[in-house]
């Protein structure tokens, strides 16, 4: 492996190292024995999920590619996963709400072990079932698992600042150190014991079901409007509601629509983006590095959440515009960098300054995620929190499968493109959340129908 890879890791580890060793009782919230007790459970957990999915992130692509399949295939492969996580997923997800979050945890072990079951087969249809199994996981992994966390918090009675070390901590540990182990072990199974691209699947699987049965034996249920008199649809037009009439609830939704769609976008991207020409590139190792800036980000995250300045909605805007900057850094370098035409050789110098700045984009999903889950706690009611959430997975959902549907019409310089716009519209509604995020609840029909 190039040397260059090594130093990226070693110098966003020191970096992390450092943030964390250096931190003091400002960036710190004193806590109690109870809440403690509670916070390490869900963390425990989470951190298995998020091993089970993480396992699969760095491989899907891979695996897909050895069975013989193009990038067009693939691309479908993939819409049939945000496709089924926008139809499907937002219904299984609702159903938390009424039916139980604990129960909706269950169900996403059980349908995410099944997905991973289905890629030992290259035929693909039963690829396509296992992407809309996967579909599914996902809406419940980024919905269930919150909505449980802060109504069993409040149920507690811990104070509510508490969950911003929840918050923090989950993404440092679950979209950060496991991350990276997960990357690590990937890489070992495929590469070291040679197991081939459809053993991390397998491993993934085992994470889930032991996550599972922590879960039925530790987890209380909790629901958030279980009424009887409530059928799906009544559930629905509630949360529609909520959007609509809370200018806050629809800006929020619509930030984050943009800022993981790009997000999801880069997941797809980086790959060829990094190998143009077929360069041999550690995929693994590579994925590593971009949770330990993930890691970064998340600390950085801590730290600003501990103190009550800067607020939330006024950092998150300078971390969508660096994180647009970042994605411009493919463009910036088809036109400043002579393409290299060498096949299967190591990563490019045009390969090198893209990862570097596809790591800055990473330390801000970092940052991103823990602010994120703090403003849903603060501006989502808690009767229809999984219900909101799955809606606001809608349009996100819709514009990664424009994009996948496209990915052979246009060159990956324009959806970088794409996506670095979309993160500065991010940071512009940011602006305006900021500014009423103190003002009482108005209806804004305008800003609405922009939002949405």
């Amino acid at each position: 492996m190039e040397m260059f890879f090594y130093l990226v890791f070693g110098a966003l580890g020191a970096v992390v190292a450092a943030l964390e060793l250096s931190k003091t009782n400002k960036d710190r919230i004193n806590t109690s024995s109870a809440f403690n007790s509670f916070k390490n459970n869900y963390l425990l957990v989470y951190s298995l999920m998020m091993a089970g999915d993480w396992l699969q992130g760095p491989y899907v692509y891979y695996l897909y590619s050895t069975y013989g399949f193009g990038k067009g295939e693939i691309g479908q492969l993939f819409i049939a996963g945000f496709g089924s996580s926008m139809l499907f997923g937002t219904i299984v997800g609702s159903l938390a709400d009424k039916q139980g979050r604990k129960r909706a945890c269950v169900t996403y072990c059980l349908t995410y072990i099944l997905s991973c079951i289905t890629k030992h087969s290259p035929q693909y249809k039963i690829l396509m079932i296992g992407r809309i199994l996967g579909g599914i996981a996902t809406s419940l992994l980024f919905s269930a698992f919150e909505s449980w966390l802060v109504a069993e918090h409040n149920k507690r009675g811990f104070e509510q600042q508490w969950l911003s070390i929840t918050f923090s901590k989950a993404i440092f540990l679950g979209n950060g150190l496991v991350a990276i182990l997960s990357g690590l072990f990937g890489n070992l199974l495929v590469d070291s014991f040679s197991l081939g691209p459809v053993a991390p699947f397998d491993a993934a699987a085992c994470f889930l079901a032991i996550g599972m049965v922590i879960i039925l034996s530790s987890w209380t249920e909790n629901y958030g409007d279980p009424s009887e008199s409530k059928d799906l649809l009544t559930q629905f037009r509630g949360a529609a509601v909520a959007i609509a009439s809370d200018e806050k609830i629809a800006l929020l939704g619509a930030i984050q629509s943009l800022f993981e769609g790009s997000m999801y976008t880069f997941v797809f991207l980086w790959t060829p983006a990094l190998s143009p020409n077929d360069e041999e590139i550690p995929h693994g190792f590579i994925f590593a590095t971009f949770m330990l800036a993930s890691m970064l980000g998340s600390s950085l995250a801590s730290r600003l959440m501990a103190r009550s300045s800067p607020r939330v909605e006024s950092y998150m805007q300078i971390v969508f515009v660096v994180s647009s900057v970042s994605l411009l850094l493919p463009i910036v370098t088809s036109f400043l960098v002579a393409p290299s035409n060498v096949k299967s050789g190591g990563i490019s110098f045009s390969g090198s300054l893209q990862l570097l700045g596809f790591c800055t984009f990473e330390a801000c999903v970092g940052i991103f995620w823990p602010s994120i889950m703090k403003m849903r706690s603060q501006y989502i009611p808690e009767e229809a929190r999984s219900t909101i959430m799955n809606f606001f997975r809608i349009p996100l959902n819709i514009f990664v499968c424009v994009v996948l549907y496209n990915v052979d019409a246009f060159p990956i310089t324009v959806m970088f493109g794409m996506c670095s716009i979309f993160l500065l519209v991010a940071s512009v509604l940011q602006r305006r959340l900021m500014v009423i995020a103190d003002k009482p609840s108005e209806f804004n029909p305008c800003t609405i129908l922009f939002a949405i």
